[in-house]
């Protein structure tokens, strides 16, 4: 799966850009799961990451190139979560590298976007995350309790990482944050809506799309990302040689 590889160069090229801070991962340093999302109310709150107009993002990029994700790191651009003192802008982006991802397109693209819902699935103690799938949006509100405790992005990094190698055919995984840069922050909250762009014309692709292109509202994207219109006439290709059986 390559179709994300220049936005994951583009988005590496803008984060060192910040001389970022970096971690390896390290599970035992996981942050305290609370096994589901835990409330934490505005007056037990420090802060919230993404709060008000700020912006808050996230995204998932999938590779098979090694190079690009070559180990599991946690990167973190501005001030964490134990020296922010007010709501901050905010973009959490993971990079995965994977392998052996067998079956069909459709198949592996089902593969794709289960590895994307684990973000759903990570509860870290005092770290009340809230995200909206159609806007993108990822904000998180973080507790006072959670902050005298010393919470750390390099903590909630390694409970995300653990969680996405859960799966096996996941190899690496490279877990960006990025807080207290606006302008940054819009520019990768911008990144992330041509990230679903992609995504959402992969899954029109597998379902079936028309291959007008002079008609198809996702010309822009397919023009823009190598190999997806190669994927598209592929697979019709594929179903014209192989039409359905008549009953």
């Amino acid at each position: 799966m390559e179709l994300y590889n220049g936005t994951i160069s583009e988005i590496l090229g803008r984060i060192n850009a910040h001389a970022p801070r970096s971690w390896e991962y390290e599970p035992a340093r996981a942050w305290a799961d609370n096994g589901q999302n835990e409330l934490v109310l505005g007056r037990d709150a420090a802060y919230e990451l993404g709060g008000g107009n700020l912006p808050a993002s996230n995204c998932t990029c999938v590779t098979t190139d090694a190079s690009l994700v070559p180990e599991d790191k946690i990167i973190l651009v501005g001030p964490d979560l134990g020296e922010i003192r007010a709501d901050s802008p905010f973009s959490r982006i993971a990079l995965l590298h994977v392998n052996d991802i067998s079956g069909d397109d459709q198949e592996a693209f089902r593969t794709i976007r289960d590895m994307e819902f684990v973000k759903y699935h990570v509860f870290p103690a005092g770290y009340m995350m809230r995200v909206s799938p159609e806007s993108g949006r990822e904000q998180v509100r973080v507790s006072r309790q959670a902050i005298k405790r010393g919470i750390s992005f390099r903590n909630i990094g390694d409970s995300f990482i653990k969680k996405y190698k859960e799966n096996k055919l996941i190899d690496h995984v490279c877990l960006i944050f990025v807080t207290g840069d606006k302008a940054l922050c819009k520019e990768l909250a911008e990144t992330g809506k041509k990230v679903d762009a992609i995504t959402l014309t992969l899954n029109h692709i597998m379902d079936g799309l028309s291959t007008d292109c002079s008609t198809c509202s996702f010309k822009t994207v397919c023009d823009e990302v190598e190999g997806l219109k190669e994927l598209h006439f592929g697979l019709a290709q594929g179903q014209s040689q192989n039409p359905p059986m008549q009953t």
